[in-house]
């Protein structure tokens, strides 16, 4: 009899630590629709991680329960919006959705199209997201108000006035979430309009808790502070001496660098190096191997916080992927007859180098850069496989097209934009060489209207010409 006791009193004890929280909700407009819910990896590469997904019933209904240990920042990208919220532990919350609006035509062709954000409101209406939407509400209606105080005139009053405005409407909000909320949100305000230096806003950065890095407000004011400041570093008078610091990978030089100039240290000193490195790797301003090589340093890859090691790990691989010589991912998917093909796949045996084009065939630009293929081919059919990978549009229309042009090549169709993803394709058409190992010989090979006949010919001279040297050796 005890020892049942105490196997149901050890069961209740524990079981909470397993209870998830719910979101549940009912909006008959999204009936049949599918919301994935994403994290950011971390600050720096701000890779999607997935943690749960929203299917509603035809009545509306949804469901899910997630579990996580500690407030967490998710967000969903659906029609045009971008709707987040902070999931709390062994919370139930009765999610409430915005009226559905589908992109236009021309926005879901827009690669520069950025989906409206708002925060989720929930029907309790008093949860620590519907506080945080609504101090942010009242930061722009008092951002309008004083709109002219504060950049214009750099009105310090003015800026008192908000912020003693916002502490007394939100007095008794004691979340420790909403807390560095408001306090990151104000900081990035004082830095806007008085046009602070960055070692005058990193304060804030230094004090904030590691468990807040992926939460938006930390990550708008991490940007603002760190965004291509190597590069502008390395024009100074201590120029010489950063580039130096990065070909021997000297991140002492740079701890002690970012504690001088930038009044930080520790944990937070190394991300915004991390920042810093990531982005110098696409400035053109040092050498991509020599930022490499300091990213998989082992203070990085062995260092004592799990954090960061998993931030040099990310930043590493997004600067890798696609880089010269790497292997790029095999596309595996259904071509317009609906038979599966792989992109490591010779066809007839043959190994060519492979033309990767991804396009969009409801884009005039796409549609025209597609016919030239014709000329492409016949120039260089014993050498180049072309292989056109296709956002998933009107099926009918797609092939009525490819087949009237007698566009060439293997046509794939992207039916979930899952390589378009994985390739990080931004913009159509998008174009990729790869040898006959998959392997990247052009990470942006130019499209066929833009050139690519003479950027591939001359590859091709040269690339015949070493490889019957080196036979003749």
């Amino acid at each position: 009899m005890v020892k049942l006791v105490l196997s149901a009193f050890f069961i209740l004890i524990f079981s909470g630590f397993s209870v998830a929280t719910k979101i549940e909700g009912k909006n008959k407009e999204y009936a049949g629709k599918k919301l994935d819910f994403f994290r950011f990896s971390d600050p720096v590469t701000q890779k999607k991680i997935h943690v749960f997904s929203l299917e509603a019933d035809r009545e509306g209904n949804f469901s899910a329960d997630v579990k996580v240990n500690q407030t967490t920042f998710v967000f969903s990208d659906f029609g045009i919006y971008r709707g987040m919220i902070f999931l709390e532990p062994e919370k139930t919350v009765e999610l409430l959705l915005p009226p559905f609006r589908e992109k236009s035509f021309a926005d879901s062709k827009n690669p520069y199209f950025k989906p409206v954000e708002f925060w989720f409101a929930t029907k309790e209406g008093n949860r620590l997201n519907d506080n945080i939407s609504n101090f942010d509400t009242r930061l722009n209606e008092l951002l309008d108000r004083f709109f002219d105080q504060l950049y214009f005139n750099q009105s310090k009053s003015a800026f008192d006035s908000v912020s003693h405005m916002l502490e007394n409407h939100f007095e008794k909000q004691n979340h420790p979430t909403f807390i560095q909320h408001k306090k990151l949100k104000l900081k990035a305000l004082e830095a806007d309009a008085f046009r602070l230096s960055p070692e005058k806003v990193t304060e804030e950065l230094a004090t904030t808790k590691n468990e807040f890095w992926n939460h938006p407000a930390f990550i708008e004011l991490f940007e603002k502070s760190f965004t291509n400041k190597l590069s502008f570093e390395v024009r100074s008078a201590t120029g010489t001496e950063i580039r130096q610091a990065v070909a021997a990978k000297n991140i002492a030089f740079f701890r002690n660098f970012l504690n001088e100039k930038y009044k930080i240290s520790g944990t937070v000193a190394d991300l915004a190096l991390l920042k810093m490195l990531h982005d110098a790797f696409y400035s053109g301003d040092f050498s991509q191997k020599d930022i490499l090589n300091m990213l998989s340093s082992s203070t990085f890859r062995q260092h004592t916080y799990l954090f960061i090691r998993e931030t040099s790990i990310n930043v590493f691989e997004k600067l890798e992927f696609l880089r010269k010589g790497s292997k790029a991912p095999v596309i595996c998917l259904k071509n317009t007859d609906g038979h599966r093909v792989c992109t490591n796949e010779d066809s007839a045996g043959e190994e060519k180098f492979k033309y990767l084009i991804f396009a969009d065939t409801e884009m005039i630009v796409c549609r025209e850069h597609l016919k030239y293929l014709t000329r492409t081919q016949e120039q260089f059919q014993k050498y180049l496989e072309i292989i056109i990978v296709l956002r998933k549009t009107d099926l009918i229309e797609m092939k009525m097209f490819l087949d009237k042009e007698n566009i060439p090549g293997i046509h794939l169709i992207d039916e979930n934009d899952d390589f378009i993803e994985k390739y990080r394709v931004k913009s159509f058409p998008t174009c990729f060489l790869l040898n006959e190992n998959h392997e990247v010989i052009f990470q942006q090979a130019k499209a066929p209207l833009d050139g690519f006949e003479q950027q591939f010919g001359l590859f091709l001279r040269q690339e015949l010409f070493e490889r019957q040297r080196n036979q003749s050796q």
